[in-house]
């Protein structure tokens, strides 16, 4: 049955924002904000300021200092901090990120006793009922796999209530082997996502890791198969892939030198889901998302100035 989706004037991004600690020269780090689908709300409500549609971030943080600081920046970015859970006996995770002369990065992370874990876990303040009043829902596959799976099973079933209601259900697999227990479940988890995704945003290096695809093209297939059929595989320089025709963009924007590529991704799903929230094409959706990302991995960190 073809459900109308509403309008999209209220977007939520939910999953684990962290504390990221960027090392630099002579052993000197600086102490960021960041997490996969806190970028991509971050660069959506700079996308979208002023077009009256609005963007907010559900997580789980402590009380402890700095929780505070997460919380800070998060308004300091103008996102909605009404479905941010407060946890007494849990810290924020913490990763350090090292890029090399090339712009490719290495993580080191501490996140097992991280408040985001607990997120939707009774007893809570912002359960699943919160969500109902958004019109977009955007999860990644970091969102799922640190989650109980008892939450997993949960938020599925309530995003079968939001799809049918007219809510519409972006999805990005952002697979991180470490965070899921074997495989198996991995795949399990994603391919039910990715059945019930009404926007796909993978990326084609994760996806051939996770289910062993040896082309573009075979994910594709493998993904329209499960009911992928708007949205758009990400294949860095190369240019993303529409899923509802297999379109290739031309004249897409270059860069000389990748400085750092971390957040490539995660802003290339805030110009997509920016500009589909605006009324524009798949191909028009494409084309922003690429643009952003190109300008965001010209420059150090997930976050870059405006």
């Amino acid at each position: 049955m073809t459900v109308n989706k509403r309008p999209i004037k209220r977007i939520a991004c939910v999953g684990e924002v962290m504390l990221e600690l960027v090392t630099g020269a002579n052993s000197s780090a600086t102490l960021g904000v960041a997490g996969d689908t806190y970028n991509t709300a971050v660069y959506m409500a700079r996308s979208l300021r002023g077009s009256g549609v609005s963007v907010s971030y559900v997580t789980a943080l402590g009380t402890d200092p700095y929780s505070e600081q997460i919380l800070n920046e998060i308004r300091i970015h103008g996102l909605g901090t009404e479905c941010i859970e407060r946890r007494e006996d849990a810290i924020p995770g913490l990763y350090a990120i090292k890029t090399d002369d090339a712009g490719e990065r290495s993580f080191s992370y501490w996140r097992s006793a991280s408040a985001a874990r607990t997120l939707f876990s009774a007893p809570c303040d912002i359960d699943l009922a919160r969500l109902n009043d958004f019109d977009l829902i955007l999860l990644s596959g970091i969102s799922m796999a640190i989650l109980p799976q008892a939450i997993r099973e949960q938020l599925m079933a309530w995003l079968d209530t939001f799809k049918t209601a007219g809510g519409t259900f972006a999805y990005d697999s952002n697979h991180r082997p470490r965070l899921w227990d074997n495989m198996a479940e991995a795949r399990r988890v994603n391919d039910a996502m990715w059945a019930r995704a009404d926007i796909a945003l993978p990326s084609v290096d994760d996806e051939m890791e996770l289910y062993g695809d040896t082309s573009a093209k075979a994910v594709v297939t493998r993904l329209r198969a499960l009911g992928c059929t708007q949205g758009a595989l990400k294949r860095g320089s190369a240019g993303p892939l529409g899923l509802s025709n297999s379109t290739e963009l031309a004249s897409l924007p270059t860069v000389d030198k990748v400085v750092d590529s971390t957040a490539a991704g995660d802003s290339f799903n805030a110009g997509f889901l920016a500009a589909t929230a605006l009324g524009e094409t798949e191909d028009e959706a494409m084309f922003a998302g690429h643009k952003l990302a190109s300008k965001v991995i010209t420059m150090r960190g997930a976050i870059i100035p405006e």
